[in-house]
């Protein structure tokens, strides 16, 4: 499968999820059955009108730009400081949220995606993204701001990360933890971010779903660093994932948490790509397969491709519980979209967000430079 199709996949995918998930976002699971039947919300059939993405889209555009603005300097034969582009990314997103540079931070020159009036939305953004990027200091591994974060907010902006196919994965794993660090401190925010880069960036070079897992799994439970909620979150999600069960979302919410922080964010988008997949199902981007009666029943009619019911399935799923269900939603279509392509991505589904052609631009303009 082509690489573009891969990176639009992915991005594209998690900006369904995060929009999905957005609408829903704050509300308990008591009210979203409420506001959607028994079963949630199941996709953008059920609403009114075309929807925006949030803060989680938004960051990952401008992750993406400023790997963007690294292949551009390389291109050119100049080296550029692979972090510091994306702190300067960062900058200008938060720019775009109304709130201005501290003096001693750098005034980075604009780019195309600062101009994109989607992007300049306020779509109730992390605290620690925020605060962090206020300080005016990049943060670092060694000196990190707001060290004691492991809010979600680093792995849902981390994908990009890994959709640059010339990076080693050693590579991959320390830019997208110090890149984490530019907000959170916490070694598990740091780590569930890296690990799902890497994840993405394994399913990008063709890895089957079990085997990209299995390694993420087996990294975590091997290095004596890995942070403990992390690695406990993780090894769960997958147990509870081999029962083939889909979890109601209150059981969903005791079992892996609502998350808010980074590992119950990454636990709970692994459960739902692997509770929901094919069953028969190797993982690999090609095999057929019928999901769950379940799973079939949230992901619509049988005539649909195996990888839409799939996708649409495992959205759905990370969608309707108490928590940070943009986030989750998000991290699933990221996976599956990398996984399949564009070929998972609902045709009704990407009629129903706005601003998914600024979205295309910049998966576009990714695409085009690691190609180069």
């Amino acid at each position: 499968m082509a690489i573009a199709s891969k990176i639009r996949g992915s991005l594209l995918g998690g900006a369904l999820g995060d929009a999905l998930g957005y609408v829903v976002e704050f509300d308990r699971i008591p009210v979203i059955r409420e506001r959607f039947g028994a079963q949630g919300l199941q996709g953008f059939e059920q609403l009114s009108g075309p929807v925006d993405f949030s803060d989680d889209t938004q960051m990952t555009l401008y992750s993406a730009d400023g790997l963007s603005e690294v292949l551009a300097w390389a291109r050119d034969g100049v080296a550029a400081d692979e972090l510091a582009c994306v702190w300067l990314a960062y900058l200008r997103w938060l720019q775009t949220q109304g709130l201005e540079l501290p003096d001693s931070a750098p005034h980075p020159q604009p780019r195309w995606i600062d101009a994109q009036e989607i992007l300049r939305h306020q779509r109730h953004p992390g605290r620690a993204c925020l605060t962090g990027l206020s300080t005016g200091q990049m943060g670092t591994p060694a000196r990190p701001v707001n060290p004691d974060s492991k809010g979600c907010g680093t792995v849902m902006r981390s994908a990009p990360f890994g959709l640059v196919p010339q990076l080693a994965p050693e590579a991959v794993l320390r830019l997208s933890a110090d890149a984490a660090s530019l907000t959170h401190g916490h070694p598990s925010a740091r780590q569930s971010a890296a690990h799902f880069s890497l994840l993405i960036h394994e399913l990008l070079l063709g890895a089957s779903l079990d085997d990209a897992i299995g390694a993420l799994a087996a990294r975590l439970q091997e290095d004596p660093a890995t942070d403990p909620a992390l690695r406990l979150r993780v090894a769960r999600a997958l147990e509870l994932a081999a029962e083939r069960r889909l979890l109601s979302p209150e059981d969903l919410c005791a079992e892996l948490g609502e998350g808010w922080v980074a590992e119950e964010a990454l636990a709970i988008a692994l459960y739902a790509v692997l509770a929901t997949r094919p069953s028969g199902d190797d993982s690999t981007t090609t095999t057929p397969g019928d999901a769950p009666a379940e799973a079939q029943q949230a992901a619509g009619p049988s005539a649909v491709a195996p990888s839409q019911r799939h996708f649409r399935a495992a959205v759905a799923l990370a969608v309707n519980h108490d928590g940070d269900s943009d986030s989750t939603a998000s991290l699933a279509g990221n996976i599956l979209g990398v996984l399949y392509g564009e070929e998972a991505l609902p045709e009704a589904w990407l009629s129903g967000v706005t601003g998914l052609d600024v979205v295309e631009h910049i998966a576009d303009e990714l695409a085009r430079l690691v190609a180069e």
